[in-house]
Formats: structure tokens, sequence, C-alpha cells
């Protein structure tokens, strides 16, 4: 294996220390939340009060002030242990960072210390009924009148939905103007006209409090329009400069899941028996996960890398776009074989990689669909197409 060179002594440490807080205050309680749909809202708490939650915003905000490694970190060892239902990264590295790279200042100050501290949940609410990975298709409409807006239209399968205080909405304020008309705004719970609607049942994250999200004639006041007036219109702009690091959040869950995956079969293997010998001993068990090992150390040296172009600013949207998609397509292969090498077994849910082969098969979707990763990295290369 590889060594890998990203991380120094602090980053080991906090990666001790995070792991000892899932395991204390995350896993004995995982089963249930799964079995009542969403997380208890104490374990947001209680990462606030340790320090994992924004440890990359500045400390003047209530961060850490911590370089994203530290944030990677969390994501791979959720990764690793199988806790889908805790959505610590959407919250401090997707809706955080909106916040600190458009907020104003008054909205910096109000929100970002309430999310480091755990007192709010966040949520980023962009996928319509009718509108996924094509965010210019989005219907949901801000119309100003006045000093505020009025919002209405529906959102769906948005994670942390259910617990969410804050969410940033993708809505058209200009709806003739196309995707150029789109903006941000921040919606508070409590808001009139603001409902959360049902906790929706999937095949996997099922600990994760995925939800439908309404808005009836919400009045939002203007201060509520991400990075104020000169951002009324931009959003679209904004979607488009966070979704690199976005996409990389997902191939660092798959590689971390694709790893701990091998880990779990090979030590299965070694202790079960059929025909008398262990099913580790039969050459085809053995090349097969030879062969998924030697794929994800190579997703994981693309990924590193990808991370430290993260690091220095310059990792852009089509290199994402390849992580995203390659590590993902990579994370459900990898299960798809390691239930395999489980036998019936591997299809109890009792068994943890029967949870992590659901889990894994939305990865290949949101953050945009795999297919149009494909689509955003062949137009890079100057290639462009129209169907007929």
């Amino acid at each position: 294996m590889i060594e890998r060179t990203l991380f120094n002594s602090d980053h080991v440490a906090f990666r001790d220390s995070f792991r000892r807080f899932l395991d204390n205050e995350v896993a004995p309680f995982h089963a249930d939340w799964e079995e009542q749909g969403y997380v208890d809202r104490a374990v947001w708490n209680k990462a606030g009060e340790n320090g994992f939650l924004c440890t990359s915003m500045p400390e003047e905000f209530g961060g850490a002030g911590a370089d994203k490694l530290f944030s990677v970190i969390e994501m791979e060892e959720l990764g690793r242990s199988g806790f889908s239902g805790i959505g610590y990264s959407l919250h401090s590295e997707i809706v955080a960072p909106y916040l600190l790279h458009y907020g104003t200042e008054a909205q910096k100050q109000k929100f970002l210390p309430k999310l480091a501290s755990g007192e709010m949940v966040s949520a980023i609410a962009m996928s319509e009924p009718a509108a996924g990975s094509d965010l210019q298709g989005v219907k949901t409409r801000a119309i100003r009148e006045g000093n505020h807006y009025v919002l209405n239209g529906s959102k769906t399968f948005i994670t942390n939905g259910w617990h969410a205080d804050l969410v940033i909405v993708v809505a058209k304020t200009n709806p003739a103007a196309g995707a150029k008309g789109t903006s941000l705004l921040l919606i508070e719970r409590g808001m009139p006209g603001f409902e959360t609607g049902k906790r929706l049942k999937k095949i996997g994250l099922k600990a994760q409090d995925t939800a439908e999200l309404f808005f009836n004639d919400v009045k939002v006041p203007l201060e509520n329009l991400l990075g104020g007036e000169a951002f009324e219109n931009r959003g679209f702009i904004c979607l488009m400069e966070q979704l690199p690091w976005e996409r990389l959040q997902i191939a660092i869950t798959a590689v971390s899941s694709a790893q701990a995956a091998i880990e779990w079969t090979t030590a299965y293997v070694k202790e079960r028996k059929v025909f008398g010998q262990p099913v580790g001993n039969y050459q085809n068990t053995r090349y097969k996960l030879a062969e998924m090992q030697t794929e994800v150390q190579v997703a994981q040296v693309f990924l590193d890398k990808c991370t430290e172009l993260l690091l220095v600013d310059k990792l852009d949207t089509a290199t994402a776009s390849m992580a995203k998609y390659w590590t993902t397509d990579l994370q459900c292969k990898v299960m798809d074989e390691c239930v395999q090498l489980h036998g019936g077994y591997g299809y109890m849910w009792e068994y943890p990689i029967a949870r992590a082969y659901a889990d894994a098969r939305v990865q290949r979707i949101y953050g945009g669909t795999n297919e149009i990763m494909k689509e955003v990295i062949s137009r890079s290369m100057g290639l462009t197409g129209r169907e007929r």
C-alpha cells in the first residue's frame, strides 16, 4: 500500500479523536436511527461541543480555522464506519462555505457561529420533483415585492431537511432569464409558509433525514438574499463555483467506503468455510480481492492528488467530475463483489456490507449524475453534441 503523505501528526491525532467520538456517540445508536429514519438532534449538539462542526471556518465565526484536511478526515471516518445518517459534511463543507464565500458580514455573524456550535442544522435545497441534475430547470420562484421576496415552490431529496433550521434555497428571482435569473435565499425555520414535508423512505441511507420542503408565499426579507442585492440573479455562478468541492466530497466517501468493504470482506472470507476450507483459500476469492484492492489504491492516489489541488484552489470542474464519477462507479462495483463473496449473509441487513451496498447506489446520482459528469468532462475536451 502506498503511504499517504497528505496528513501530519495533528491530522492523525484529530482522526483518533473523531473516531473515538463516533465510537461513543454514534455507533451505539445508529441502528436505532436507521429504524426511526433520522439521527437524534443531540448528536449535532455533541459534535459542536467537541469541535467537529465547521472545522475549516475561521475562528471569528466559531470554527477552528483548520485546513480542509480535517474535514476530509471526518468524511473518511464516516465512510469507513458506514454511519451514513450523519450529515456533518453537507452542513460544514457545503452550506457553511456558501455563507463564508458569498454571505454578507451580517449573514456570516448571524449564522456561522450557530452552525459551528450545532445550535443550527443546515441544508441546501436544489433538487425539485422535476429538476435534479439540471439546475437550470428549477421552477421554485422568489418574486420581489418591496422589501422582501415572495417564495413559492417545493424541493425534494433534501439531506438534513427534517432537522434543518437554515436552508439555502435555489430559486428563480428572474424566471425569464433562465440560469442567469437564479438566486440563493436563506430560509429559516419558523418563517410563515415554510413547511417540512414527510421524511422520504429510501433503499439506503436510512438514518439520513432526507425530506421534502414546501414554500407557500414565504415572505423572505431582502437581507436573507445570500450575498445581498449584489448577488441577486448570480446564484447559478455560485453553485458552479462550489460544485467541484461538493463532488470531491462524494468521491472521498466512495473510496473510504470501498476500502472498508474490502477489509470487512477479507476478514469474513478468512473465517467462513466452504467445502472444509476458508472461502479466502480459493483462487477466485483471492484474485477478486486483489483486483479490488488494486483499483481502490489507484482511486486513493488520484483522490489524494485532487485533494492537493483543492488545497491550493486549483481543482477544476472537469477533474472533480472525473473523481466523482469514477470513484462512485468503483464503489458500487466493489460493494457488489463484496456482497457476492459474503454469500447469503451479504444480503442480511445486520452485516455492514449489506447496508453499505444499499447506501452506495445513490452516490452515482446525487451531486450530479455520473452521466452528467461525463458530459462535463467531454465538454472540457472540446466535445459537444446535439441529440436528435
